[in-house]
């Protein structure tokens, strides 16, 4: 592929600018300024410096991103900062066929929830993740204002009626991991769901946590604001994700 269309490709401007970066000496392929923008390069596993930047040639994007509080999941956000603030230029401004340029949030986290979210440009793998018939689980850390007890998390696991809907929503899973905390794995993705249903056993969600999404938990390295990418066995994971599978972290 030519220097011009791989830098495009990842999101380094239109095709002139890109052209522009590499006739100027900006781009460097192996350690070496490249300066012809039609010059023709293998894409697999390409790795360059685009002024002084390091970047590796993906043809799609897949992320994990350790959201923070106080951050919201939206393009236009009205309160509080975006979470694509986080992700350096290139990532937001990777050309898509649709309407909206660079990757995009799996799902949405409220502002004060914290933990694991996926972007990508790949809308396929958006509708795949985001289907409700494929059930993916999703695992959160839930501090409660109240004691959990034992008929709390049995309510839970039977099934809650929440206000907008007659039919029952249940708790893949429930665990005590302390007086005030439990582990929920969910897999469906109503608003507000976890909040409304520690409200509908007569609870109170004092902070939420996402830890893990289908087999690929939130590595334990990767601080509040921080990203990086997902490995290729981590994508093929939640491809092929379903509730019952076993919640087996591939991080490491």
């Amino acid at each position: 592929m030519y220097l011009e269309e791989i830098l495009y490709t990842q999101g380094f401007g239109t095709r002139r600018v890109c052209a522009g970066l590499v006739q100027q000496g900006f781009v460097s392929v192996g350690g070496t300024a490249v300066t012809d923008p039609g010059e023709d390069f293998a894409t697999d596993g390409l790795r360059f410096t685009v002024q002084g930047a390091a970047w590796e040639y993906h043809e799609k994007a897949y992320l994990m991103l350790h959201k923070p509080a106080g951050t919201e999941c939206s393009q236009k956000p009205s309160t509080y900062p975006s979470i694509y603030t986080l992700l350096p230029s290139p990532l937001r401004l990777r050309p898509n066929k649709g309407a909206v340029q660079g990757v995009q949030a799996i799902g949405r986290l409220d502002q004060d929830t914290t933990g694991l979210l996926l972007l990508t440009d790949d809308g396929q793998f958006i509708h795949r993740m985001g289907s409700p018939k494929h059930h993916v689980p999703k695992v959160y850390e839930v501090t409660t204002k109240h004691p959990v007890d034992p008929s709390q998390v049995a309510r839970l696991l039977a099934g809650v009626v929440l206000d907008d809907d007659p039919k029952p929503v249940r708790a893949a899973a429930c665990e005590l991991t302390g007086p005030l905390h439990l582990s929920l794995t969910l897999t469906e993705g109503k608003y507000h769901q976890v909040k409304r249903m520690l409200a509908a056993v007569g609870n109170r969600v004092e902070a939420l946590h996402r830890s893990r999404i289908g087999q690929l938990a939130l590595s334990e390295d990767l601080l509040p604001g921080q990203w990086r990418w997902l490995r290729a066995e981590e994508v093929e994971a939640l491809r092929t994700a379903r509730a019952g599978q076993p919640t087996v972290g591939v991080d490491r």
